[in-house]
């Protein structure tokens, strides 16, 4: 069985989540997975020539107000070593972001009422990547954080010729908590303008650019400053707001990434081969997006029916475990996710707020082998 055929039931299922949204975030990103020490035929070098692993490019449907909606595409390979020259042999990396863009759009051909935003971080500032959306007609939007101050048909640099023109306004939001940096405000000030920009082929691809740079940030702390573009026209700021905030949700892939690595633990898989790695991978990514989507969940609609993301074994069993009489209806959502994070090790004080991905991810997984164990019960009974 090929790991696309283990995928597949998860992608439909992921394309009629996406049916019922106006808007849908498909967002880009790639890790890399070392499995360095191990025997598994079919790896390759990753950042040093002499780590042995494999790289992992998918593409993550969230909504805007970040619910993952599930996985849409994947692109797995492992590098081939340079050769004696230094040249490293084999289909150019950079492919793989028009290539995922390309499946975005056919994906939007098949979703006439969703629009379709591909999000990417400075890796995907590729203008191969601008020009075949071109050659399609934008099925799909696109929204990059650029990553070459380019030179415009009129000399002049791209970022400096936007930020020489007046701000369309300031923003205000935020920031989360991320590892070792506290949760703080941040104030930007916004400029967007419509450009330009060289094809390397005679023509030009046209396209705004927006840059948001922080305003007096707290002292000791790197300002925060986005350059993005996007083929879709700015004509205020409410609509570069809604542009940034499309781009800062580019922050659910690497919640995706840090459950796959940290919760599942998939750089631990002992493996034989690489197509082996391959099945296994694509059954972890879909755990990985249901992890994800219970933290999410538990904590923006912490009022919804439990019954509804938890089969009834299971919600039952996350009672049963915590010493908890189970009630005789479905419960809430945010209920469920916590009772099985403090399976998991979440310890649900006062001050804790809500739990983490490892936790649920922990958790879940006595959960799931308990409600195994209710249905088999019942089996044996019968």
């Amino acid at each position: 069985m090929d790991w696309r055929d283990i995928l597949a039931p998860h992608w439909q299922s992921s394309a009629e989540r996406m049916r019922a949204c106006e808007v849908v975030l498909c967002i880009q990103d790639t890790t890399e997975l070392d499995f360095n020490g191990q025997a598994i035929a079919g790896l390759g070098p990753l950042s040093y020539e002499a780590q042995r692993g494999l790289y992992l490019h998918p593409t993550y449907a969230v909504t805007p107000a970040r619910e993952p909606l599930g996985v849409l595409d994947a692109y797995m390979w492992a590098r081939e070593p340079k050769g004696a020259d230094g040249v490293r042999p084999g289909i150019k990396e950079s492919t793989r972001w028009t290539e995922g863009y390309e499946r975005v759009a056919e994906q939007a051909a098949a979703l006439p009422a969703t629009r379709l935003v591909y999000v990417a971080d400075r890796e995907s500032d590729i203008m191969a990547l601008m020009v075949k959306a071109k050659e399609l007609g934008h099925p799909a939007d696109w929204l990059l954080r650029s990553q070459h101050n380019r030179t415009l048909p009129g000399g002049g640099k791209l970022w400096d010729q936007v930020t020489a023109g007046k701000p369309v306004g300031r923003i205000h939001f935020t920031l989360a908590a991320r590892q070792a940096q506290p949760a703080r405000a941040v104030r930007q000030q916004v400029w967007a303008q419509r450009v330009a920009l060289p094809d390397a082929a005679g023509g030009v691809v046209s396209a705004t650019c927006i840059v948001a740079r922080e305003v007096d940030p707290p002292a000791g702390v790197k300002p925060i400053e986005w350059r993005l573009l996007s083929n879709r026209e700015v004509d205020d700021l409410d609509a570069a707001a809604q542009l940034i905030d499309w781009y800062r949700a580019r922050w659910e892939v690497e919640l995706f990434f840090h459950v796959l690595k940290n919760g599942c633990r998939v750089e631990a898989l002992q493996l034989a081969s690489m197509a082996r790695l391959e099945r296994a991978l694509a059954l972890f990514m879909v755990v990985a997006w249901r992890i994800a989507r219970l933290m999410r969940l538990g904590r923006t609609c912490p009022d919804l029916d439990a019954g509804l993301l938890f089969e009834r074994d299971e919600w039952r069993a996350a009672f049963i475990l915590n010493k908890k009489k189970p009630p005789k209806t479905s419960p809430r959502l945010n209920e469920v996710v916590r009772l099985v994070a403090m399976l998991g090790g979440f310890l649900a004080r006062k001050g804790d707020g809500e739990p983490g991905v490892k936790t649920i991810w922990q958790g879940l997984q006595r959960v799931v082998d308990f409600a195994a164990g209710l249905r088999y019960a019942r089996e044996l009974d019968d």
